[in-house]
């Protein structure tokens, strides 16, 4: 089985010059590992969420309690946020992984 950095090196394109692939392989590491930290954030933020129905009472249709006026204050309104939060972030860290595979960025002539 090959080593982790053997199975990274084929997913980065090599570049010619040295002090170039240097610098590449290591903000695209540091890239993929905040993907890698945003999508399980998301991921276990999103499995702590209740469901939005609360069994046999959704049939029943909506009745106002105090927790659903201060909806915005809950705890599971928060958790909503930060999934938000953590997929814009994964969405936003993926593009600028994608921007940066083109060679012209790095000054290499393709």
């Amino acid at each position: 089985m090959p080593d982790m950095m053997s199975m990274i090196n084929n997913l980065l394109a090599p570049l010619p010059s040295d002090g170039v692939w240097t610098v590449y392989q290591i903000v695209s590491l540091v890239l993929l590992v905040l993907m890698i930290v945003a999508a399980i954030a998301a991921v276990v933020i999103v499995l702590f969420q209740p469901g939005n129905s609360t069994g046999i009472d959704a049939l029943g249709g909506s009745s106002e309690t105090f927790f659903g006026k201060n909806k915005g204050r809950s705890k599971e309104s928060r958790m909503k946020k930060w999934t938000v939060i953590c997929l814009i972030v994964l969405t936003v860290l993926a593009i600028a992984f994608f921007i940066l595979q083109f060679d012209t960025i790095w000054g290499v002539a393709a």
